[in-house]
């Protein structure tokens, strides 16, 4: 969950690459990779920003995003429930 100061956690690279995988091997549109973001966090305690998802989502979507990218946007979309 969120530390003292409202970040959120650092996610396990292991969950980060799986999370990886499935949206790059999915097959599915930029509006289904939102959805399973949102459904990510949602499952971690945390809300999501739309307005910052979609670009979070096209940001991934680029090759070559690390794990720290992945990291770094969805500190950017979650909020802290």
């Amino acid at each position: 969950m969120a530390d003292q100061t409202g970040r959120i956690e650092q996610f396990s690279g292991t969950e980060l690459s799986n999370l990886r995988s499935d949206l790059l091997q999915s097959g599915i549109d930029s509006w289904q990779a939102s959805q399973m973001l949102s459904l990510f966090l949602a499952g971690r305690g945390y809300g999501v920003d739309s307005a910052l998802l979609r670009d979070a989502v096209l940001r991934l979507e680029v090759a070559g995003c690390s794990i720290e990218c992945m990291q770094a946007e969805l500190e950017r979309v979650a909020l802290v429930m």
